[in-house]
């Protein structure tokens, strides 16, 4: 008889909760003071717990699929700019082929970045259009290749002299396909990691290796973050499982969505993500 997820439910109203708190500092509310505006933070809370449930229900129904014992998504509250930082599942059998590595590995970054980039579309809508000169002490985001496309495609703006006050969904989107690039960087076991495992096996270690020193490479010239992932990853380790039967080959449909997800990296990886304007 299986448990009631208590834990996992309690993290996830947590989590819920730390969302909305955010997604109403966000818009300056003094929670302290108003506390009934909380609600406010829904669009923000809502859009971003989507993203990231349908990111780990994809990793779990492809593990369950493939009879790989899974837990359910373990989210994680936090005191920060978005409220968490982000979910995760905990797999606790081997993995059997590595069809199975990149069905698990893709199938929650690929969810994860439409649901994504339907965010940023319907929040780029609502989102205003300011000269640059009109902010001051405020956090520019970096633009992904992907972002600033439907920056374009939605506002009809790309001038340096303009900048975009992102509505919350907005927000929320871009922090949904910056955690996709996150979870597509090829180190470790990481989404990415499993799935560069899956296809080139040994050479695996070499790939990661070669990640770390460009993101300390990053760190030192874009974003300090970048330098605290490198240390992460060596800390957390950048070795992979192996699978049980690595003489099963990939089929030309694992390989097919092993080149959409570096695809995905390549459009929705920002290489300064943040920065404070003046």
């Amino acid at each position: 008889m299986k448990k009631f997820p208590f834990l996992h439910i309690f993290l996830f109203l947590l989590t819920f909760v730390a969302t909305l708190v955010a997604g109403a500092l966000q818009l300056g509310i003094n929670i302290v003071k108003e506390p009934y505006r909380i609600v406010e933070g829904l669009p923000f809370s809502a859009s971003l717990m989507s993203i990231l449930l349908v990111h780990e229900f994809s990793h779990y129904l492809a593990s369950k699929k493939h009879r790989v014992e899974a837990t359910l998504p373990y989210f994680i509250p936090a005191p920060s700019l978005v409220g968490t930082f982000g979910a995760f599942i905990k797999m606790k059998s081997p993995i059997a082929t590595r069809k199975a590595l990149i069905d698990i590995g893709a199938s929650g970054p690929i969810a994860g970045f439409f649901i994504s980039v339907l965010a940023s579309i319907i929040g780029l809508y609502l989102s205003k259009v300011v000269e640059v000169k009109e902010l001051e002490m405020a956090l520019s985001l970096g633009n992904s290749i992907l972002f600033s496309f439907l920056s374009w495609a939605t506002l009809g703006v790309t001038p340096d002299e303009y900048d975009i006050l992102l509505h919350p969904i907005a927000f929320a989107g871009w922090i949904g396909l910056f955690i996709t690039s996150l979870n597509l960087l090829p180190i470790g076991q990481l989404d990415g990691g499993h799935i560069i495992y899956a296809v080139f096996g040994h050479r695996h270690r070499s790939i990661s290796i070669f990640m770390v020193f460009l993101l300390m490479f990053l760190g030192l010239f874009f974003w300090e973050g970048w330098a605290i992932w490198a240390v992460l990853m060596l800390i957390i380790g950048i070795k992979h499982p192996p699978v049980i039967f690595w003489e099963i080959p990939l089929d030309s449909r694992r390989r097919f969505i092993s080149l959409l997800c570096f695809f995905i990296f390549l459009i929705t990886f920002v290489p300064s993500p943040f920065k404070l304007l003046l």
